[in-house]
């Protein structure tokens, strides 16, 4: 079974990266270009009144950019060590003060994202990356 499983580990890799850099992504488009918009009510809806040159705005920006970087696979090493860092904060500026507890302080994201880039980090961007495509060419 091991081996089986085994030979999918680097498709595996870049669907891993692909989706956390989806996901990522979507943050900053709702942070900086404010779509979807998202109905008052909803947890989430104070992305719709993000200011670009706010502490938000910035986290929204590195989410945007490095989002779509690592969405592509380019540059995903250093693109991911960024953006755990930037989740590392997220959580420790915004997400701790409120509770110890990730459960109540609704940092649970914050984390999983920090640790998977960190994971991303050490591991690359897999064979379906434009890192990838690049190192053929050379």
């Amino acid at each position: 079974m091991d081996k089986m499983l085994a030979k999918w580990q680097p498709t595996a890799l870049s669907l891993f990266r692909f989706i956390t850099g989806l996901l990522l992504f979507q943050y900053g488009v709702a942070k900086i270009l404010k779509f979807p918009t998202i109905p008052e009510g909803n947890a989430a809806a104070f992305l719709n009144k993000v200011q670009l040159m706010s502490l938000s705005g910035a986290a929204g920006a590195i989410e945007l950019i490095l989002g779509g970087l690592l969405l592509l696979g380019l540059f995903t090493r250093p693109v991911a060590f960024i953006l755990a860092g930037e989740m590392a904060f997220a959580y420790f500026i915004g997400h701790a003060p409120r509770s110890f507890f990730p459960l109540i302080n609704g940092g649970t994201l914050a984390i999983l994202f920090c640790f998977a880039c960190l994971y991303l980090s050490t591991a690359g961007g897999g064979p379906y990356s434009l890192d990838a495509m690049m190192r053929k060419k050379t």
